[in-house]
């Protein structure tokens, strides 16, 4: 297992990576377009939330390339991408499960959030987050979640819809495990 984290922080790696992360930051900039049009000005930041984690691990990505490591960045990357990764493949699935046939885009968005959630914990030996990295990123994605289910900013998948509250619920716990895996990995 030790020749995956040689691997991982290779250079010609971590630019690959790079450009597999920005890539995909813009395509999921794209995906929630016609969202971000209806959106108020003031929720915009927090309203695409998987290419707004991929586009932290762009620079948790060019910190490992150019030395200059954020522990901030990295816990809001290794958080969101954890969460987002995971709550993108469970949406995927359940429009499956209540009736919405998978397709090519399904399939494409599962593996690449689950690739998400991957890719932030892969590199957590490397990551220098500290605790007051941990209560920012806590405090960054429970606002999300108020954001979401509140004031009804959730990523639209309308076929699930009328499951919006239990979906709510289980967000929430979902990014409570993913300040619980932040707060295993730091480095006190």
């Amino acid at each position: 297992m030790s020749w995956i984290f040689t691997i991982i922080k290779e250079r010609w790696f971590l630019k690959m990576l790079l450009w597999i992360n920005i890539l995909g930051t813009i395509y999921g900039y794209y995906w929630y377009n016609s969202q971000l049009q209806d959106t108020p000005w003031y929720f915009l930041l927090f309203v695409p939330d998987s290419p707004t984690a991929s586009l932290f691990f762009v620079f948790v990505l060019l910190g490992f390339i150019f030395n200059k490591q954020s522990g901030l960045i990295e816990a809001l990357a290794v958080t969101t991408l954890f969460k987002y990764g995971i709550w993108a493949v469970g949406m995927n699935l359940a429009g499956a499960f209540v009736g919405s046939p998978l397709n090519f885009v399904n399939y494409m968005l599962i593996f690449s959030h689950l690739g998400m959630a991957v890719q932030g914990l892969l590199f957590a030996p490397f990551y220098k987050i500290k605790d007051w990295h941990v209560a920012i990123a806590a405090i960054w994605l429970l606002h999300n979640e108020i954001i979401d289910y509140v004031f009804d900013m959730m990523p639209r998948y309308t076929v699930l819809d009328p499951y919006q509250d239990i979906i709510g619920y289980l967000t929430f716990w979902l990014s409570v495990i993913a300040i619980v895996l932040l707060w295993r990995i730091r480095k006190s």
